[in-house]
């Protein structure tokens, strides 16, 4: 599979992505990053634009890590189940 070259908007900055994954999933990933940033940044008026970011990450990063943790946990359960 070849890479692609993608062009993105997130948080009024232009981004070029470069990479196997499609147009839409990148717009896709794209989109959930400005929609994060946007929603921090509505809490927290004054954060500059790299803590605004580091936050979306860390927030970003915490929800990724919850849902590994209940994808093992639901793994562990089905093999526990298997006979």
């Amino acid at each position: 599979m070849s890479k692609h070259r993608h062009s993105v908007e997130i948080y009024g900055q232009m981004y070029h992505i470069v990479g196997k994954a499609s147009s839409g999933y990148v717009r896709e990933v794209a989109r959930y990053v400005d929609d994060k940033m946007r929603n921090i940044a509505e809490s927290n008026p004054r954060l500059d634009t790299t803590r605004l970011a580091v936050l979306s990450a860390v927030n970003i990063t915490d929800s990724y890590m919850k849902l590994k943790q209940e994808h093992e946990e639901i793994l562990h359960l089905i093999e526990d189940d298997q006979p």
